[in-house]
């Protein structure tokens, strides 16, 4: 465990600065981000924000990929997914 006063303030480990909130960072940053979600039904790849507010289905099966909740949008079983590139 490491304790606040052990912490080099200018130069924070990366665990450290992403348990902290958004807007407390060392350097700002979201904690959103988009991602590829594949189709447990027909391996069809669809682009999907992880804080999305309505419902989305695959393109050419129509199955639900993913659900919102009151934060992330929660993904459905089967489903795999891999954060998108910088």
């Amino acid at each position: 465990m490491v304790l606040h006063s052990d912490i080099d303030l200018l130069n924070p480990p990366k665990e450290f600065d992403a348990r902290r909130h958004k807007r407390k960072r060392l350097v700002q940053s979201p904690n959103s981000f988009f991602m590829d979600v594949k189709c447990q039904g027909c391996f069809n790849i669809t682009t999907v924000f992880s804080h999305s507010q309505s419902v989305v289905l695959c393109g050419s099966c129509s199955a639900v990929l993913c659900t919102p909740t009151g934060g992330k949008a929660r993904l459905t079983e089967g489903c795999s997914f891999r954060k998108k590139a910088d």
